[in-house]
């Protein structure tokens, strides 16, 4: 029997309020500024280089527009989801109402992938960059203390420590235990932190592109689309096409911002504004930032260069701002982290409600109405990968369960479309189901690109996923208990 959650009972579930319910504090604003810290990562500052270099040029900033076409098509389905149903469980939610409890399941359980390994890879990458912050003005931390024991790493000094010689990756670690701490304070704590953080970014990525622009060379951009090499993906459009692919995980993240709609003051307007907001704020900073930076710097001197940001910048002379890249760089890795821990603990909250998981999951603090022991449980889940976990292996299982995850809410809005097509929809996804279809093929052929042992681990992992859900959760479940008192 596939059990489906009425959508009224959830919508009735989003109305409740009182001392075991989320606390309403975010407003319109607090929701663009969630999905612009979600998104506004380093990716930014290093994939752009890699995509002009080796597949775009120039063209980079075209690839970025494509890439956010390709977001925009999951975005709107996002929307009218997350303004239909206010609830704090994300796409687990949504495919409980169109594609029953075991769909939903296999989601939520994906989305640890997107959300809990995607801040331990952050972590990782957060660390080396405030190593290299703190090596700058002389501080330098013991070796075996920055990197896990089964990757190598390179320090700024050209220091190399071998794979074997780390213990633990510590400044990953600090970093998941202060952010927990600040999320079981309280979402309107965390959300003030978080916009302080959206503002530093921002403010360096608008101070990149106004003080670039003036020293932008026409020439660097010429030819703007550079003659195909002779293989797919080595510029021309089919280099656009590919670079599309490399930025489009620049722009994950905003789904995050629907996992806040019962903490939301007015989610039916509000999940839109916030969700497509900061899509298009993101995409318009990406296409500048990409065009001054392949102004500044002839896109070929990329190559290789693991600080492409700061290569163009130097260009310029103003050299205070080296710093301040970096400074924006930890800011959006930060504000990257803290709404995923966010997001995580909101979709096993929702699920712990459901029944699927222990009550242990759902556990509202009493002073701070935040699902903390939540919170502590992933601190140290994502502790363990962010300090042990080689960042390769994590960073493509993070791109797998995303991609998984849009193509099923594309999937859900169809399928809703059939089977409730009266239900009121505070925002509709437009041209259905042409934007819908073309979410689920742009979803599916980036997930095709991937690895094969990415595809190896998201079958383990699932399989894992459904041994729980038929041991526990099937038996558990709130839904199939009461059918069953029903019948």
């Amino acid at each position: 029997m596939n059990l489906k959650k009425p959508i009224d009972v959830l919508i009735a579930e989003s109305a409740e309020s009182g001392e075991g319910t989320l606390k309403r504090t975010l407003g319109n604003t607090s929701l663009i500024a969630l999905g612009i810290g979600a998104i506004i990562g380093a990716g930014l500052f290093s994939l752009t280089g890699i995509a002009a270099a080796e597949n775009a040029g120039p063209a980079v900033t075209l690839s970025f527009v494509l890439a956010a076409l390709a977001c925009a098509f999951a975005g709107l389905c996002y929307a009218e989801f997350a303004s239909m149903i206010p609830v704090a469980g994300s796409a687990y939610t949504y495919s409980y109402a169109t594609m029953g409890e075991f769909m939903a399941w296999i989601i939520g359980w994906d989305l640890v992938l997107e959300y809990a390994l995607g801040a331990a890879t952050v972590a990782v990458s957060w660390s080396r960059y405030l190593l290299e912050f703190f090596h700058k003005y002389g501080i330098d931390l013991p070796h075996n203390l920055l990197v896990s024991p089964f990757e190598s790493l390179k320090l700024g000094d050209g220091t190399f420590i071998a794979k074997g010689e780390g213990i633990v990756n510590l400044p990953a670690i600090f970093i998941i235990i202060l952010l927990s701490a600040v999320l079981i304070r309280g979402t309107k704590e965390s959300a003030t932190m978080n916009n302080i953080l959206v503002i530093v970014k921002v403010a360096v990525v608008l101070i990149f592109i106004a003080l670039g622009w003036s020293h932008i060379n026409s020439a660097n951009h010429e030819p703007y689309i550079p003659a195909n090499t002779g293989v797919f993906g080595e510029f021309g459009w089919s280099g656009i096409a590919r670079g599309a692919a490399v930025v489009f995980f620049a722009f994950i993240g905003f789904d995050a911002v629907s996992t806040a709609a019962q903490e939301a003051k007015n989610p039916k307007k509000g999940m839109p504004i916030g969700i497509l907001g900061s899509l298009v704020i993101c995409t318009l900073l990406y296409v500048l930032f990409a065009h001054v930076m392949t102004g500044l710097v002839n896109y070929k001197e990329f190559a290789g260069d693991a600080k492409p940001a700061a290569t163009a910048f130097a260009v310029t002379g103003y050299s205070f701002l080296q710093d301040g890249l970096i400074i924006a760089i930890l800011a959006g890795y930060t504000s990257v982290m803290l709404v995923m821990l966010m997001g995580q603990s909101r979709v096993f909250y929702t699920m712990s409600k459901d029944g699927l998981l222990p009550t242990f999951f759902s556990s509202i603090h009493h002073k701070f109405r935040t699902p903390w022991k939540t919170n502590i449980f992933f601190m140290f889940f994502v502790s363990i990968f962010a300090g042990f976990v080689p960042v390769s292996d994590l960073g493509h299982m993070v791109s797998i369960g995303t991609l998984f995850a849009f193509s099923l809410v594309c999937i859900g809005v169809l399928v809703l479309r059939k089977t409730d097509p009266n239900r009121e929809r505070p925002f509709r996804t437009p041209l259905v189901p042409f934007v819908p279809i073309l979410g689920i093929i742009t979803c599916v052929g980036l997930m095709a690109t991937l690895p094969l042992e990415s595809w190896e681990r998201l079958i383990i992992w699932m399989a894992l996923g459904i041994a729980i859900y038929f041991f526990y959760g099937k038996k558990n479940s709130v839904l199939g208990k009461k059918q069953a008192g029903n019948s």
